[in-house]
């Protein structure tokens, strides 16, 4: 089955969704610096000693965060070149 060609406006589009699906993942990645970094201020900090159980709990949350990020920019791209038909690139 030969894929059809696109034109300029479908091809602007599919760029824009990969651009769209990158800036998602810098967000998730930005998202798990952030809480990373708290969480060893938290721990570090000894006037934030109090804290200390919200530090550890930054600490397990944030490669939470940051593998949802690469499992969902994964899943977006594998779709994109599912549904165009795209050569693997």
């Amino acid at each position: 089955m030969q894929s059809k060609k696109l034109i300029l406006r479908d091809e602007l589009a599919i760029d824009r969704t990969r651009l769209a699906n990158e800036r998602t993942f810098l967000a998730y990645f930005r998202t798990f610096i952030v809480i990373m970094s708290s969480g060893v201020a938290i721990i570090k900090l000894d006037i934030l000693e109090d804290l200390i159980i919200l530090g550890y709990i930054f600490l397990v949350i944030a490669p939470i965060m940051l593998l949802i990020g690469v499992l969902r920019f994964f899943y977006v791209k594998k779709h994109i070149r599912k549904f165009y038909n795209f050569p693997d690139e």
